[in-house]
């Protein structure tokens, strides 16, 4: 049997049909690929973003520690030197 044009129109609008439904699912599919992607991405910012603000809190952390330990608890006062006259 060969195809010369003479298919009935019903075999023709569910050929028509399949045809569009696959490249709907095609296209699903590639909107879901894309959206997994975009995901994935995210949330490996979101982890980034945790671990360096944990490494900056820390640093800041070790940065107040030193400065308070390099600071005389006792601090010296000067004398006046209006005392002095």
């Amino acid at each position: 049997m060969s195809d010369n044009g003479t298919n009935p129109p019903h075999k023709k609008r569910a050929t028509a049909r399949l045809n569009a439904q696959d490249k709907f699912a095609a296209s699903e599919r590639r909107d879901m690929e894309v959206r997994k992607e975009i995901q994935q991405q995210q949330a490996a910012a979101a982890a980034k973003t945790v671990k360096l603000r944990a490494l900056r809190l820390a640093k800041e952390e070790a940065d107040r520690l030193a400065a308070a330990s390099a600071t005389p608890l006792n601090p010296k006062k000067k004398k006046s030197s209006s005392q002095n006259t």
